[in-house]
């Protein structure tokens, strides 16, 4: 990707005019105004702001879409805004790869103009590396504010030295968000799990360095790195947390937010809390962004559910074009999201309302075909349903879910 420098350009100054006519002649008062002018100092366009003048952002009270590794794209992120999200942020990309200009990765951090609020999400082990790639994303993109990511689990992050494994080093971690803070003006946010090792929280002790070290906003998930998605988000934690920190850093809250009621749960306790992040309930149910502001339990049949997912498949031959490649760019994604949404079981079907996170569905007959397919776990059967969207799948196509084919024990989303 070619990467060119800013321009800066001055403009200057209005022609005197009388009557719509320049007669070249300037009045007394004409005269006093233009040794003003000259007498004005320049703007240093260049100056950065100090971190306590920096642009603050407000995520008080809206609907947070996390970003999401892989299925967190463009067609459904625009989605996701249909149905209600107020904020919405690109998959995380790493710094490495958009140093080197690949054009994969800065295709990630492509905005749809519907995104009226948005973020990208970054990942590094080191400060001048972020802190040259948050420039590069000021200087080349449309954003409303920069994340990074400080809790990513997956092994093959960590042991670069990034994501969660920067819980384990406090004074990196710092430096990082000041390095990162000094080199932009957009507002600069982060996110972290409550700890590395299980029974080690150690966020609480650090909120208050964050703030100084120029972050506007944590975003923090509710759980270790060890503990990955083995046991439920530990919100009292996070709660506890967000009463620690100052009052110019938001806290978000993350993790199992799956109904309305969880939403107003956590809102209500966290009184400190900001807002909160949904990601694997929108994977499952992207309605969620409806049923939360319409405070509802959405019983949605089988047709409006499909309905979304023509939505989806339009959105995504846009995007990625409609020709064959296009196409079948669309079906990988289209059939990595259903590796997540058959999990979700329709409301009047459960006898406990609303469903968890952590349910584990059994096989169930729907109310018609179309809902009994929707809930089938077999990639055979998810094929078949993008076919009815895009046509027939190339000859001897088979799929398999990019996070190890298992949704539930997936380690790259929260």
């Amino acid at each position: 990707m070619s990467i060119s420098a800013s321009q800066i350009t001055h403009g200057g100054g209005d022609e005197h005019k009388t009557n719509g006519i320049d007669d070249g002649v300037k009045s007394k008062s004409e005269q006093l105004i233009t040794e003003c002018e000259f007498d004005t100092p320049e703007i240093d366009k260049d100056a950065k702001m100090n971190l306590r003048e920096k642009k603050l952002i407000d995520f008080r009270g809206k609907l947070y879409l996390a970003p999401l590794t892989t299925v967190g794209n463009l067609p459904f992120r625009r989605l996701c805004k249909l149905l209600g999200a107020d904020i919405t942020c690109g998959e995380m990309a790493m710094c490495a790869n958009l140093l080197q200009g690949q054009a994969s990765e800065w295709a990630l951090l492509r905005r749809h103009s519907s995104e009226d609020l948005f973020g990208v999400q970054i990942c590094g082990a080191y400060p001048d590396m972020i802190a040259h790639t948050v420039e590069l994303i000021e200087r080349e993109c449309s954003v409303d504010f920069i994340d990074i990511n400080m809790g990513c689990p997956i092994d093959i992050v960590v042991n670069k030295g990034a994501g969660s494994s920067l819980l384990n080093k406090p004074v990196k971690m710092q430096n990082i968000i000041k390095a990162a803070a000094a080199t932009i003006e957009k507002p600069l946010t982060v996110k972290v799990r409550t700890g590395y090792f299980e029974g080690r929280n150690c966020v609480h002790s650090r909120i208050s360095d964050f703030s100084k070290a120029g972050a506007a906003a944590i975003t923090i998930h509710g759980r270790t790195r060890q503990q990955r998605y083995s046991k439920l988000a530990d919100w009292d934690y996070i709660y506890q947390c967000a009463q620690a920190a100052p009052d110019d850093l938001q806290v978000v809250g993350n993790g199992d937010i799956f109904a309305y009621t969880d939403w107003n749960e956590h809102l209500q306790n966290g009184t400190n809390l900001s807002t909160c992040m949904i990601a694997r309930g929108a994977l499952i149910k992207p309605w969620i962004f409806t049923e939360i502001k319409e405070q509802r339990h959405w019983d949605i049949s089988a047709s409006e559910r499909f309905d979304i997912l023509k939505d989806f498949a339009r959105f995504g031959l846009q995007h990625w074009g409609s020709d064959k490649k296009g196409v079948e760019t669309t079906r990988h994604f289209l059939l990595e999201w259903l590796s997540y949404s058959y999990r979700y079981i329709p409301v009047s079907l459960l006898d406990i309302v609303p469903q968890r996170m952590n349910w584990r569905p059994p096989s169930y007959f729907g109310r018609n075909d179309l809902e009994t397919l929707l809930a089938s776990d077999s990639a055979a059967d998810w094929v078949r349903i993008s076919e009815m969207l895009l046509g027939p799948a190339p000859a001897g196509f088979m799929f398999t879910p990019k996070h190890k084919s298992n949704a539930y024990d997936s380690t790259d989303n929260g």
